[in-house]
């Protein structure tokens, strides 16, 4: 039923829940994970490129470790992880990359690190949702 499931991750405590869920799923029916990491760049499009360059290179190494750490927990659980840092808005790429790399379920968080976010769903899920051709799992985020 799952053969590739996307998680993407922020690298932030808040998205924990959510690589729990995918590589449990994972496990149950043999997939693959594939870790995503999104470098955010609507964050930062009045910056001067001077000064983004030297904030990329920060970004993605933030998005490097984040995806590392999920592969980390496939290898202790068994699981397949593929790893993905890719620029641009969150819930574009995430939709992107569900389709390029074939994936049958994403399973997300609520929110992940914005603060007004956290009372509702947050905006990148609930855009992910609105508009996914695939399962979204949506996993509650803890409130730890």
């Amino acid at each position: 039923m799952y053969d590739r499931i996307l998680v993407p991750t922020d690298g932030s405590p808040e998205s924990e829940d959510a690589i729990d869920e995918a590589m449990e799923l994972a496990e149950l029916t043999d997939a693959t994970v594939v870790a995503l990491y999104v470098v955010d760049t609507s964050d930062y499009s009045a910056l001067p490129e001077s000064k983004w360059s030297a904030l990329q290179e920060e970004l993605y190494a933030e998005g490097e470790e984040a995806v590392a750490a999920v592969a980390e927990r496939g290898e202790a659980a068994g699981v397949e992880v593929e790893e993905l840092v890719v620029e641009g808005s969150p819930n574009e790429v995430i939709l992107d990359t569900a389709s390029e790399e074939d994936c049958d379920a994403i399973v997300m968080g609520t929110h992940g690190r914005s603060g007004v976010e956290r009372f509702l769903l947050g905006s990148v899920t609930e855009k992910v949702v609105r508009h996914s051709e695939i399962p979204v799992l949506v996993v509650r985020v803890s409130e730890e």
